[in-house]
């Protein structure tokens, strides 16, 4: 008991008897540090006092579903920071292959009664998969975001990257180029905002041949497969849902020969770390990283304070960064 004491009061910066009058319920502790103090012991893995075991801590989960893509930890770091600044603690959850699932996370974060939960890309984002785990937050009444896709039925707000006008933006840029065989290169065919661009691209180009869309996993090897596939059947310019399968693109155009980007046009998309480095530059759609995660931090906490908050997603307007990987369609 006394090493706990000690430990807590040592991270919050006040007296072991300021501790010790929180873990008693005494008078006397304002109640900002009464919350850092009841805070600390849920970061340091101390088990709260029972008569205080209903209060939920002023912990948040932070679900990722991997951290190769750079677009997650660039969300990880601007939602953790803006959580910080209101003392709320993120706790981060990352999905690995064989590791710990999604709907492991949400019970393990529910043990820890959290005061809320945002997610930033997982299974919610693929309409045949499980979502029982977020029912289980639904009827516990935790505060929930989630970025970029929504689940109507569970009445959660989200914040998102408008698709269709990234699409347009990317789809109007090849075209202006020449560029009259533009294919795509999406997720897997329940990935909810790769549904959302492909609708957008089939209602800007009429019609959209089903061989000039290609389905991959979110890596650069998936988008090497794709893109090969789409390469034969004349493709020249390709619109990517992610940075890393447009990565994949390019290489697999240097392996059949054709140099990017006078013979073969590469849009990405979400501007992660890095891409004005890669040669060619990446040419892509720039989300609102920034923007979005404050919007969903101020959402979070406006549940976590008793607010209402409509269940309506927020849709950010993303940008057009032209760089390298794009230029005239090649001719003959």
């Amino acid at each position: 008991m006394t090493r706990r004491l000690a430990e807590v009061a040592k991270k919050v910066g006040v007296s072991e008897a300021t501790v010790s009058r929180v873990l008693n319920g005494k008078p006397g502790v304002s109640e900002a540090t009464r919350q850092a103090v009841l805070s600390a012991l849920d970061v340091l893995g101390y088990e709260r006092p029972t008569q205080l075991r209903g209060e939920r801590a002023r912990l948040v989960g932070l679900v990722l579903p991997e951290l190769q893509n750079p677009i997650f930890p660039a969300f990880g770091e601007v939602i953790g920071g803006a959580l910080a600044q209101l003392g709320l603690t993120p706790v981060l959850c990352t999905q690995t292959k064989g590791g710990v699932s999604e709907a492991d996370y949400v019970a393990l974060l529910l043990q820890q009664q959290v005061s809320g939960v945002v997610f930033a890309g997982g299974l919610y984002a693929q309409a045949d998969a499980p979502h029982d785990h977020y029912r289980l937050l639904a009827d516990r009444n935790i505060p929930v975001v989630l970025v970029n896709a929504a689940i109507g039925h569970l009445g959660f707000p989200g914040v998102s990257c408008d698709d269709a006008v990234a699409v347009e933006q990317a789809w109007r840029h090849l075209a202006s180029l020449g560029h009259e065989r533009i294919g795509l290169v999406l997720g897997p065919s329940d990935h909810v905002p790769s549904a959302r661009k492909l609708a957008a691209a089939r209602a800007i180009a009429g019609e959209l041949p089903d061989e000039f869309v290609a389905r991959a996993m979110f890596s650069i090897e998936g988008g090497h497969a794709a893109a090969a596939k789409l390469i034969e059947r004349g493709v020249t310019g390709f619109i990517c849902a992610s940075d890393p399968l447009a990565l994949g693109v390019v290489r697999a155009a240097r392996r059949k020969g054709l140099d990017v980007p006078s013979r073969i046009s590469v849009v990405g998309y979400d501007d992660s770390a890095l891409m004005n480095c890669t040669e060619p530059p990446l040419t892509t759609v720039r989300q609102p990283i920034e923007s979005m995660g404050k919007a969903v931090v101020e959402l979070l906490n406006a549940q976590i304070g008793g607010r209402s908050v409509p269940a309506d997603e927020l849709l950010f307007e993303p940008e057009l960064v032209v760089r390298g990987s794009t230029a005239q369609a090649p001719r003959g």
